[in-house]
Order: C-alpha cells, then sequence, then structure tokens
C-alpha cells in the first residue's frame, strides 16, 4: 500500500499547509520529527567521522590552555603538561567524547535547519524569510560562546588548582580534562544563543521591546544567577565572561526587536 506521506522519489513530503492555521495530525507531526531527527544525527555522525580523522591536532588544541598555564605558572603544573589515562577504557572514552562533541558543533547548521523547518509551518510568510539570518547568526553565536570558553579556560583552572592547596600536585586524568572543556564549550555555545531566543519571540509576537527593557533589572539578575548556575568550572573568570556578554545581547536584542517594530508599523501606515 503506497504511504500517503512520500513522495514519489522516496523523499517524504510534508503536508501542504496554506496558512498557520492549518493544522498537521499527530501521525503527520510524528513522521516530520522522525525525518528530521534522522537526518540531524546524520549529519552528527559525518562531523564524528570527520573528527575522529583528525582526532591527534584536535587533541593539541584542546591541551594548549592547560599547557600556557603551565608555561605562565610552571610551580602550578609540577608534575608536567601530559594528562594521564586512568584506566584501560580512558583514551577510548576520550576520543568518542571529542568525536561527539565535535561532531555537534560541525553539524550545527543542519541541526539548526533541521528545527528551523520543523517549526516553520507555525509561521507566517513574512517571518519565514528569516530562516538564513536564524542559522547564520545561531551559528556564529555558538561559536562566539565557544570561543570565549576556550579563552577563558587557562584562567578557570588557574582558579580551582589555586583551590586545592601548595601541597597538592595536579596530575589530571584526560577524560576529565575532555569533559571539562566540552561541557564549558557546550554552556557557553547555547548561552550565547540567548538573543536569537530574544529577537526570535518578538518577531513573532510573543514579547515586545518595550517590555523587555522594562524588565532590564530583573533580566540582568537573572542573567547573571544563571551564568552561575551553568558555568561547569564555577569559576569567577568564566562567569563574568558569560554574564556580560548576555547581558549586552539582552540589550542588543532589545535594540534589533525595536527596530524592526518601527518597520512593521511603518509598513503598516503606508499600506
Amino acid at each position: 500500500m503506497r504511504n500517503p506521506f512520500r513522495r514519489g522519489d522516496g523523499e517524504p513530503s510534508r503536508p501542504k499547509l496554506k496558512s498557520p492555521d492549518d493544522t498537521m495530525t499527530l501521525v503527520e507531526h510524528l513522521a516530520e520529527l522522525r525525518t528530521r531527527i534522522i537526518r540531524s544525527g546524520l549529519a552528527v555522525l559525518v562531523g564524528v567521522i570527520v573528527i575522529m580523522a583528525f582526532y591527534d591536532p584536535i587533541l593539541r588544541f584542546l591541551l594548549r590552555p592547560y599547557r600556557n598555564l603551565c608555561g605562565r605558572r610552571p610551580t602550578l603544573c609540577e608534575s608536567g603538561t601530559d594528562l594521564v589515562a586512568i584506566g584501560p577504557l580512558s583514551g577510548l572514552s576520550t576520543r568518542l567524547s571529542i568525536a561527539t562533541y565535535g561532531g555537534i558543533i560541525l553539524a550545527l547548521p543542519v541541526i539548526l535547519w533541521q528545527i528551523w523547518r520543523f517549526i516553520v509551518p507555525a509561521l507566517h510568510a513574512k517571518e519565514k524569510k528569516y530562516a538564513v539570518p536564524f542559522i547564520v547568526s545561531s551559528v556564529v553565536l555558538f561559536a562566539m560562546g565557544g570561543f570565549v570558553a576556550y579563552w577563558t579556560l587557562d584562567k578557570a583552572l588557574e582558579f580551582l588548582i589555586s583551590w586545592s592547596g601548595s601541597e597538592v600536585t595536579q596530575i589530571y586524568p584526560v577524560d576529565k580534562y575532555v569533559g571539562l572543556i566540552g561541557a564549558m564549550i557546550a554552556a557557553f555555545g547555547v548561552a550565547f544563543l540567548f538573543p536569537v531566543l530574544l529577537v526570535f519571540l518578538q518577531l513573532v509576537g510573543v514579547l515586545t521591546p518595550q517590555t523587555l527593557l522594562k524588565q532590564w533589572r530583573y533580566a540582568v539578575v537573572i542573567v547573571f544567577a544563571l551564568a552561575a548556575v551553568i558555568t561547569p568550572s564555577g569559576d569567577p573568570y568564566s562567569m563574568m565572561a558569560l554574564a556580560l556578554p548576555m547581558t549586552l545581547f539582552y540589550f542588543v536584542s532589545v535594540i534589533i526587536g525595536r527596530i524592526n517594530q518601527k518597520r512593521k508599523l511603518a509598513r503598516e501606515a503606508a499600506g
């Protein structure tokens, strides 16, 4: 029996929606979600393979913050700049962790596109045109967040090591170190998507720039509290490096929302 949700070439097809007021059935939603998840998973798999092929230079790149710290403060690295593998599976788990984190990052444009295509039926035609800016800005902001996390890592390590005491020799398992870097990059990258969410909510009318500007004091407090909670290292350098850009992004998103609001009012007045 022919599947009504497949084209002749075998590719799943989305039911045609004439407007956002049209609805899809639960089965259609699940079929659409499955397609998006499969495509995202394939993109991540390709990214994992690419990272696996360049594992050694990527590992050296990830070790650079720790080695920079050891060069600047040699007394903190009395055991040397090499990390250790504790247990026969540590090396494998480290390689898999780096490949997974890297694969997700490389596949991020595809993942974001699939997310956008899944939610796009609920948007009007004038809102659908923001697909490319949404994806490009999200990728750029995630990359900026990852860079800030990487840039602050040696300061974070220095702070954490100082709390161990001068009588404690620092020996780091490679899997624990890589796990910290992965968590830092993920936390900063996702947090830097904060303005994209605010701008999107303003575009679809859930929030207004006036509301955001009126509540800015509460927003700043929430931003700093959130930065303190989601910063994996828990050090003040990383927390401030995360909270300050998020605060700036909050006001930038208000400005963007206000500009869009003025353009919308101008179009309505002209029409």
